[in-house]
């Protein structure tokens, strides 16, 4: 039997004779393999296509041809010195740092791009001079910052796909990476029959870890939480964009209506005008995003995809509202009074006025990315405080809407702040009816020919819900708010719409809206219902104006973006409470009453969609039962997730805690980690048969101890050298123990356990009084 000195003199003499060999001959560490040159090319050329795929640039065209021709030539000239090589790449890398600052200076508020094209070029450069391996490591390292940049630019899933290759190829990468380490699989003579049964046998394999790494991944992204609210404070904006001629704000670019020749921008569609004319709906551009709009329209529009929006909590993201009721449509009458706001000319950020409202309120922060085109006005969330816009001014209308000096066209991108109210039913319900002077002025009018007959009916509605309730437990309507959600509900279930839109019938040129909706049509248009419940308020004195912008579109997980259509865009009802500003109610046959907002965040909504997916298969008794009880572990989750991260932004002290919490979740983590090895390994010897279990347990005390047995050693082996380093009462003992375990195992023998365990529990208790 090999003895363990011998054995370590033989690893060390060969340890030194490779080092004393790599020192004499630095030829060793070329790289000859061409498999891993072919998976590192691999791996670069599908990080360079992520690049182009997640951000619609070309970069490929040039960079993977080049790439080829690279790996091509470092391989060819792998053993030569290639030192004019070498100086031609230093001036390129040279040449490539100036082109990236150049770049810099050019995209102020997102240098991702810039990033991608430098590693590129660097990555080009490197590859005509790679001979050795760990300059191959470098080219996969690029490859995976490349994935990682196109990552943080995809709004699709078409970035999916090119994830899984990169994994696929990845895996192989590492094995052989990690063979050539060892210098394996570099033995001549080789034949080529038997490595492809060897590549063939380990197939399965292959196939299992990448499901595996699959699996896993997806697990750790549907438990991930998604924070409300990004975590950096440098936000995606698009190049800036210069503006010519003088920008006042007063003029609307709706895209739909320029396209129908009406140069002053004020048309509605075609055939049809301000003055509310019977027309058409254009196919492609909402109607309502104008000063004004007529609503005497008739048609459907085609979905496309028009923005995806990143943005933690879900809401609806405004455009502009209304104030002035027409009888047919709305117009904004202070459309000539808006103010310019400017930025300064080295940062993209537009600070905003704020509002004049109290209450609580939450950072809300969007960034929009245009997919197709839009008029000038900004999307945001309610009360935007800031925004990182590309050109160096925007307008801001007295309702509250943004304008841009351009129409929104494709791939702009920009960011947007807000602060925006919680919606406390209970403070709203006390909110004041004295009304300012301003908010009465333009948000109270409703044409007198239907003032008394819009009035009449809305207290009758309030007064027969009042009626039902006498002597019930339900309180009456006594507060502005709870008045407002009962109309809304009202309208929402006892008009409907038509199932044809075409079916509607223009309104007559005496005709009101609001008018024929209630007593003659019964219904009408979704925007329809907006306007109605929007004069309903007015006319019982409580300001209210429509809102037009887009519903929160559909989520997708994988990319943490809403994507909005066109067909998303709708009117809604702003309603204004004293002291707290303006919020929103939705009387649209099924919509929800209240949009969502801050109070719905998407912390864990990745596991959230699975389990709406999963419930839909489950009985309705069982479904709500594990949605309480899930409801309640994920909100306590989310909300102390929320607080510990919010610690962070709290000063010295609130960083000083927060680190001692996580120094005390880490042991005490780490004393679970401890305590359940020891069950587990506790577990595991009791299935033991009895001889096993002795020997298994010496082991383990030896190892920690500090002498451990390697694995190549035999039982008997380990016994010789453990009596080396322990004192002979101890050797004795852990040889009779290995002698009685070969003798079990290999003979079949019965050892004397009664007297192995004695001598054992006689060992560890004079260790014991030795540590004492």
């Amino acid at each position: 039997m090999f003895n363990l000195t011998r054995l370590n003199r033989f690893w060390h003499l060969r340890v030194s004779y490779r080092r004393e060999d790599h020192q004499e001959s630095p030829s060793v560490e070329v790289e000859d393999s061409i498999s891993l040159r072919v998976l590192v090319l691999a791996l670069v050329i599908t990080g360079i296509a992520a690049v182009d795929i997640a951000a619609n640039t070309t970069f490929s065209l040039w960079a993977i041809p080049l790439s080829f021709f690279g790996a091509g030539w470092s391989y060819y000239r792998r053993r030569q010195a290639n030192i004019t090589v070498k100086f031609c790449i230093a001036i390129g890398m040279l040449m490539a740092l100036g082109a990236f600052f150049g770049n810099i200076f050019g995209e102020l508020n997102d240098t991702r791009l810039a990033l991608a094209e430098l590693l590129i070029q660097l990555q080009i450069l490197h590859g005509f001079d790679v001979p050795r391996r760990k300059n191959l490591g470098y080219s996969i390292v690029i490859g995976l910052i490349l994935l990682g940049v196109a990552a943080t630019l995809s709004q699709t899933l078409a970035f999916a796909p090119i994830l899984l290759l990169f994994l696929a190829i990845a895996l192989p990468t590492l094995v052989v990476n990690y063979r050539s380490q060892l210098g394996l699989g570099k033995a001549k003579g080789q034949r080529t029959k038997a490595k492809a049964f060897k590549l063939t046998k380990q197939l399965p394999t292959y196939f299992v870890l990448f499901a595996v790494v699959v699996g896993l991944g997806l697990v750790v992204f549907a438990l991930l939480p998604r924070f409300p609210g990004y975590q950096l404070r440098t936000f995606p904006v698009s190049s800036p964009i210069e503006v010519k001629n003088s920008f006042t704000g007063r003029s609307i670019i709706n895209p739909g209506y320029v396209r129908q020749g009406n140069a002053d921008n004020q048309g509605n569609g075609t055939a049809s005008d301000s003055n509310g004319q019977p027309g058409k709906l254009d196919s492609g551009f909402y109607y309502g995003f104008n000063s004004k709009i007529n609503q005497n329209l008739r048609g459907e529009m085609k979905p496309k995809v028009v923005m995806r929006v990143r943005s933690q909590v879900e809401g609806f993201w405004r455009v502009l509202a209304f104030d002035h009721y027409t009888g047919k449509g709305w117009e904004v009458s202070r459309n000539d009074d808006v103010a310019t706001i400017k930025r300064s000319p080295w940062s993209y950020q537009i600070f905003l006025p704020p509002p004049a409202i109290s209450g609580k309120t939450k950072e809300v922060i969007q960034t929009y990315s245009i997919v197709s085109e839009l008029p000038n006005l900004i999307p945001a969330m309610t009360y935007p405080r800031e925004i990182y816009f590309p050109t160096p001014v925007i307008a801001v209308d007295k309702e509250g809407g943004l304008r841009s000096p351009v129409g929104l066209g494709e791939d702009l991108t920009y960011t947007v702040i807000s602060d925006v109210p919680y919606r406390d039913r209970s403070l709203l319900g006390t909110a004041s009816t004295d009304y300012p002077p301003n908010i009465a002025k333009y948000y109270l009018q409703i044409p007198p020919e239907i003032s008394t007959k819009v009035r009449e009916r809305t207290e009758e509605i309030l007064a027969n819900y009042n009626r039902e309730r006498v002597g019930k437990s339900q309180k009456t309507l006594d507060s502005t708010y709870e008045k407002v959600l009962y109309l809304a509900q009202y309208i929402k279930q006892n008009y409907s719409i038509p199932e044809n839109p075409l079916d509607l019938p223009f309104f007559d040129d005496k005709e009101d809206l609001v008018e024929a909706f209630l007593f003659k049509h019964k219904g009408g248009y979704p925007d329809h219902f907006s306007t109605v419940l929007t004069v309903m308020l007015r006319s019982i004195g409580i300001p209210a104006r429509l809102v037009a912008g887009f519903g929160a579109g559909e989520f997708n997980p994988f990319t943490g973006m809403y994507v909005v259509k066109n067909t998303d865009a709708y009117a809604m009802t702003e309603v204004y409470f004293s002291k707290y500003g303006w919020f929103t109610f939705d009387p649209i046959p099924n919509h929800p009453l209240i949009p969502p907002s801050i109070e719905e965040t998407q912390t864990f909504s990745v596991l959230r969609q699975f389990w709406q997916w999963v419930a839909g298969w489950l009985p309705s008794p069982v479904t709500g039962f594990l949605n309480r009880v899930f409801g309640a572990i994920f909100s306590w989750l989310g909300k102390a997730i929320a607080w510990f991260m919010a610690l962070f932004t709290q000063g010295w002290l609130g960083i000083l805690t927060g680190l001692i919490l996580t120094t005390t979740a880490a042991f005490l983590a780490w004393l679970g980690w401890v305590q359940w090895r020891g069950w587990r390994h506790r577990r595991g010897l009791s299935k033991l048969p009895p001889m096993e279990r002795l020997y298994q347990q010496m082991l383990l005390w030896t190892n920690q101890k500090g002498l451990g047995k390697h694995p190549a050693q035999t039982p008997l082996e380990y016994a010789k050298v453990a009596a080396e380093y322990h004192t002979p009462n101890d050797a004795e003992v852990i040889n009779d123990i290995c002698q009685a375990y070969v003798s079990w195992r290999y003979g079949g023998n019965t050892p004397n356990l009664h007297k192995l365990r004695q001598k054992w529990q006689e060992l560890k208790k004079s260790s014991q009084h030795k540590q004492k």
